[in-house]
């Protein structure tokens, strides 16, 4: 990052000593300690194993699937393969594998496309209040549409309250959508008992595991998953590649008109680079699984041991137990969280305020809303989202920046002074 500086300087014309000022660009970073980055909730960065597989297809293997001749056909190989790895990771058939840009477009085609799918049966969808922006805002545009949205409570730890669940699905009930785990709060949903509930009742079910995917197992089968979710960027793939999984037997319209691609669902040449790299980063995401869940789990666990430990008027957002191995969202009171992240990045750490998708909004986060956190810490959140190569002493670095940058805007603001001289008198303190 660049910042602009005046630099001064002096020169001697005619036994006169004129001054100027020129304007610079100065990279504040250029001595800094190489950058640690804490906001793989957000993106992550392309495994090079993966730049690697992806590689032949940016260049020599440039054949369109669609072409009868062996360099296409090449291609289409190449997709088929990777529809196959990805389906083995969800417990799925290679033929309900659909590609598409990412995330936000496989969750905008499930919602919508089961209400056009669906319009005899009912008009009525039910998610929850603390799902991504891109099923909250299509729900909003549903509803300009005449659709009904029930938006379900959750708990103080972002569960779904299954009861209220229950009592919401009518005879028009279409679709319940809900996160396999949240990107704030990296809270894991009762997805198994969730679609249990709504095969039960003959309602179709779709999960966003954008966040989930590739951190914990996912069988698509055993969880009565209709229709999923995923985005590459998240798991060490590219951006500007998913998959929206659709189960055998649902019908869905096609997102986009034009040729046969996707079975003729999604119409527009391939992005055969990009498919296969997220088939390679699924793969190599799936193999170690097992142990990154473990490493970082156990560095969350520390990380917030110690955040809790040492910062005062914090707490920790979320189930303490029944989250993703690498998140860990806390509330500081009395500081503004974006703030924070500022002056931590210019310690050289990134992490977040929230969902990287509603960057410099000036809404206070929805899910810390939803589960009723007090006005004074909903501000005050940092999402700290671990990777596979943090470090143990990356943490130890980024807590001790924290503790001093939270003291430091602690000081600088009038409502934490007054709980300070309250708190002393209270205590009998002079």
């Amino acid at each position: 990052m660049y910042i602009l500086a005046g630099l001064l300087t002096e020169q001697k014309v005619n036994d006169t000593i004129a001054t100027s000022c020129e304007v610079v660009l100065i990279d504040w970073r250029a001595d800094m300690k190489e950058l640690i980055y804490l906001d793989h909730a957000a993106t992550t960065k392309l495994d090079e194993r993966v730049l690697t597989a992806m590689q032949p297809y940016l260049a020599e293997e440039y054949g369109n699937p669609s072409s009868m001749y062996e360099l296409g056909a090449r291609a289409k190989a190449a997709i088929m393969d990777s529809r196959e790895i990805i389906a083995r990771a969800l417990g799925a058939k290679a033929s309900e594998i659909y590609f598409t840009a990412g995330g936000s477009e496989s969750d905008n085609w499930a919602l919508i496309g089961t209400v056009e799918a669906n319009r005899k049966k009912g008009r009525h969808i039910i998610t929850t209040k603390i799902e991504h922006h891109a099923i909250l805002h299509t729900c909003a545009y549903l509803e300009s549409l005449g659709v009904e949205v029930t938006y379900l409570d959750v708990d103080r730890f972002g569960r779904v309250d299954i009861e209220q669940l229950k009592s919401s699905i009518r005879d028009d009930t279409i679709l319940i959508s809900v996160m396999y785990a949240n990107n704030e709060i990296g809270t894991i949903q009762p997805i198994k008992e969730i679609g249990k509930i709504a095969r039960e009742r003959g309602v179709l079910f779709h999960t966003d595991a954008v966040q989930a995917f590739s951190q914990i197992p996912i069988n698509v089968e055993e969880c009565q998953i209709d229709l999923l979710s995923i985005s590459g960027h998240k798991l060490y793939g590219p951006k500007g590649v998913g998959v929206l999984y659709i189960r055998k037997g649902v019908k869905l319209p096609s997102l986009i008109h034009g040729g046969g691609q996707e079975r003729g669902k999604r119409a527009g040449t391939e992005n055969v680079p990009g498919i296969v790299g997220l088939a390679k980063a699924t793969e190599l995401a799936v193999g170690s699984m097992k142990a990154s869940f473990k490493k970082k789990a156990e560095l969350r666990d520390y990380l917030i041991a110690r955040i809790i430990r040492e910062v005062p008027n914090c707490v920790l957002n979320g189930d303490a137990q029944n989250r993703l191995p690498g998140n860990a969202n806390f509330s500081f009171r009395f500081i503004e969280g974006e703030s924070l992240v500022i002056m931590l990045d210019i310690e050289g750490i990134c992490v977040s305020s929230g969902s990287a998708c509603s960057a410099g909004s000036a809404n206070p986060s929805h899910v810390l809303m939803a589960i009723g956190q007090e006005e004074d810490f909903v501000n005050g959140s940092l999402r700290i989202s671990l990777g596979r190569e943090n470090t143990k002493e990356e943490i130890d670095f980024a807590v001790e920046k924290i503790k001093l940058l939270v003291a430091r805007l602690r000081e600088r603001s009038p409502k934490y002074q007054r709980y300070m001289r309250q708190h002393i008198r209270l205590n009998g303190f002079r």
